[in-house]
This record gives structure tokens, sequence and C-alpha cells, in this order.
């Protein structure tokens, strides 16, 4: 595909990396002739340095032959804006796919619920960083022993990752020998000393290993029980820092019934904070205070969420929590660029709202690739990004329908995870079978696989 990307800061950038990984023609646009410099010594894209928000520079990116345009500049207002023009100025095969990347609420939630308001500005989605964070936060809260979260098949299936503990019922034990797990969930990849493997039945789980696991959420508690985790929903979360994503997951949490008490240094937000959401604590303070700390609980918590504007703040915080409580500990890293260093950290688990973002426009890019032969209908990257989980929709035409799964020859270093089929949930056997209309969960350290039948060697 051909894609137009206007706004190099650290969303565009990671955005670029990720679907140049994908092998489509990117067009990286920015005002900052520095940043478009750094950007095409990196990567494989074209830059143009100027105003994206100028007719003149997006007929110049070839915007009027382009498949899609990602506005991710600082300002929502003019991200709606280079959206709304890029959607006047095509006029190539076909219309103009549009994303935007809207982070104020009042807008993010005026488009939502505003009927035809998308449609009138030529947006195909909106995106928007701290919701998407919010969304994955609330679900480790849901799991507070998960690590990661994700979900497939219009959230009939996920996958979670944790990491295992000594006591946990599958340590030590080869994948064969877990009678437990038969029938109803499927271990579909180990992180063991920073390589991940797809395991087979011989294989055994260590402590220490990061394993992922899916199954659908109806037996996820079930699940987590009987591997001995000890896992129980929170029932109340500290959230240190009073952004916009800490309003988005506060929100979340609260209709769920989960007590949410906030600590944020400046009057003024604490303000808006009460206002915009009564059922919260809103406590007004310098959560970096010990002493503040502790007077509102902090060791009583089921889980703390550190949302500081300042990564070292939000890791310091996670650290001394762990420290002090029991809690399940959620840290957010915008900016920091030591990412190596913050994997040896004992932290339960790190959300990068870039990274999530980014991840979100691979998934929709892909969407739209299964329109022109592509049958990916979902992407996600597991174990920093050295494995991924895919799901296809099988059509008639593909290789692999009506055949037992042990009959057919697949790639080394790839399992077929999970079969969805009318609703149902198949965790496969050798003599299951993918028939037209399922919907397929691969799990593979192969990059790039774009067609179910890709899976076969």
């Amino acid at each position: 595909m051909k894609i137009i990307i206007v706004g190099c800061g650290k969303v565009g950038r990671t955005i670029a990396e990720q679907l140049n990984g994908e092998k489509h023609d990117i067009t990286v646009i920015d005002s900052k002739e520095s940043v478009i410099i750094r950007l095409t010594d990196k990567l494989d894209v074209m830059g143009i340095h100027g105003d994206g928000s100028s007719r003149e520079i997006l007929l110049e990116a070839g915007v009027s032959s382009a498949d899609l345009l990602i506005a991710v500049t600082d300002a929502d207002e003019l991200n709606l804006y280079i959206c709304l023009l890029a959607s006047c100025c095509g006029g190539g095969r076909n219309k103009i796919n549009t994303i935007a990347r809207v982070r104020k609420p009042i807008y993010h939630k005026d488009l939502q619920e505003t009927l035809n308001m998308k449609e009138a500005l030529g947006l195909s989605l909106v995106i928007n960083p701290e919701q998407i964070a919010a969304l994955e936060m609330s679900r480790l809260i849901r799991f507070p022993t998960a690590i990661e979260v994700d979900s497939f098949a219009r959230e009939t299936v996920e996958i979670y990752t944790f990491k295992v503990q000594r006591e946990f019922a599958l340590s030590g034990k080869k994948i064969s020998e877990l009678a437990l797990l038969k029938g109803s969930i499927r271990i579909c990849a180990v992180e063991r000393d920073d390589n991940v493997i797809i395991p087979g039945g011989d294989f055994v789980i260590s402590p220490n290993d990061k394993v992922s696991i899916i199954c659908a959420p109806s037996n996820a508690t079930k699940m987590f029980k009987k591997l001995g985790s000890g896992n129980v929903k929170a029932k109340d979360v500290m959230i240190i820092g009073g952004s916009r994503t800490a309003y988005y997951l506060a929100d979340l949490l609260i209709k769920s019934g989960i007590d949410v008490k906030i600590i944020e240094k400046s009057e003024s937000r604490c303000t808006e904070l009460a206002d915009l959401l009564p059922d919260a604590m809103i406590i007004r303070g310098d959560a970096m205070n010990k002493d503040l700390l502790k007077a509102e609980g902090l060791e009583d918590m089921d889980s703390i969420v550190t949302l500081m504007d300042i990564d070292e703040e939000n890791i310091m915080l996670s650290l001394y929590a762990r420290q002090r409580c029991n809690a399940k500990c959620i840290t957010k890293i915008d900016r920091l660029v030591f990412d190596d260093i913050v994997d040896t950290l004992p932290l339960d688990s790190v959300i990068r709202p870039r990274e999530l973002t980014a991840e979100s426009i691979v998934r929709y890019v892909r969407a739209v690739k299964n329109s022109e032969g592509s049958n990916v209908e979902t992407l996600y990257k597991l174990n920093d990004g050295q494995a991924e989980a895919l799901e296809f929709k099988v059509s008639p035409e593909s290789k692999v329908i009506s055949k037992p799964l042990s009959q057919l020859e697949f790639k080394n270093d790839l399992q077929v995870a999970c079969i969805t089929r009318k609703g149902k949930v198949i965790i496969p056997k050798g003599d299951d079978t993918i028939e037209p209309n399922d919907t397929v969960i691969i799990v593979t350290t192969h990059k790039g696989l774009q067609d179910l039948d890709d899976i076969l060697k």
C-alpha cells in the first residue's frame, strides 16, 4: 500500500517503523528537516520537509494516488484538517483512507457519538493513544497475574501472557502432562532468556518463563485459579498522575465496579477530574512523597498504576510500590529510549502508548489489505515483537480446509492456536479441521504472513 504519514514525532516514527517492516510504500512529512533526515537515514521511506496541512505538500507526497494518510501531529485540530484536505485532494483509483490521532476527550467523544461526523470529515479511523493505553491497562487489572492481554475474534478469544512462578501448577511440567489445560486452553508461546519458543508437547515449563496462553475469556479466571496464581480481580486501584489516560482508565474501572483513587499535583487538574469523575476519589498532592502514599493507603491497594509525565518517576514509583505491597503495578513509559534496561527491571506490566497506537494502525492497514488479497484480520506482537499472533478469516479457496491438522505440513516455529466456528471456540487437536469461514489464530516467530496458506511449508 502507498501510505503517507504526517507528523514524525514519537508516535509517527513508531508507526513508520512498523509499516516499513510490513513492506509498504511510505512517505513521511514533517516541518522539522532534522527529523526527516534522521528517519530517512534509518528507514527505507521517502521524506518531505514541509507543512503537512498544505495542499501543495500533500500533492507532492502523492496524496491523489495514495491508499492511506495518517495524521499524527501534536494538534488534534491540525490532524482533523489534514485528513479532510486529503479526502478532498484524493482523486486516484480509490477513495483515500484517513486516520487521525485525536487526544482530547471531548473531541473523541463527539467523533464517536455524533452521527456522520467522521464521514463528513473524511475520516476512516480515529486513534486515541491515551484511550488505547487505558483499555490495555483495564484488561491487566481484570487479570492481575497477566503481563499482557490481547483480544481476537471480536473478543471471543484472548491471549494472556504471564511470568511463571515456582509455585505455579505448570512449573517444571511437560506441556503434555498438564491435564488441566486439555481442551480449553493452549500454551502457544514461551519466552526464555530473551528467546521465544513455539512449544510442543515435550516442552518443559520452567520458573521465570514468560508463557502465553490462549483461551476464551469465560475460562480465564478458572485457568488462573487452576494454575495456582491466586488471580483475583482488583477491588481498588490507585492511579498516580491525573493525565488524560488516567481519566479514561478511571472511567472504565468505575463502570466495572472498581474503587478508584487518583493522586494529582495540579490543583486545577484535580478540579477538572472531580467534575469529570464524581465517583472517583481525587487527592491533590505530590506522589513522590512517601508519607502521602502511605497515608492514602498504597500498601493496601490491589493495583497501582503510574501515569506521571516523566518515565523515570513512573519507574521509581512502581519499584517502590512493589517493595511496599503486593499490588499489581502497571507502569506507563512514553519517552524512555533505554528499553533494554527497562526490560531487566522487576516491573509487573509496562505500557507503551505509542507502540500500542502503532499496532492498532498496523491492524487497520492489514484489514484494508484484506480486501486486496491478504486475509489477516488482526495482528498482535508478542514477547516484545519476537512473535506474532495473527487472526485469519478462512476462504473457501484455502489449501488447508477440510484436512486433519495432523496431515498438514506446517512451517517450523508455528502453531495453530485456536479455531472459532460460529461463535464456538475450539482449541484444536490433530484430528480437527479448518473449514471455510472459520477464524483461525496462528502464533509464530515468522514475520509478515499475509495469507493462511503461508503457514504451510
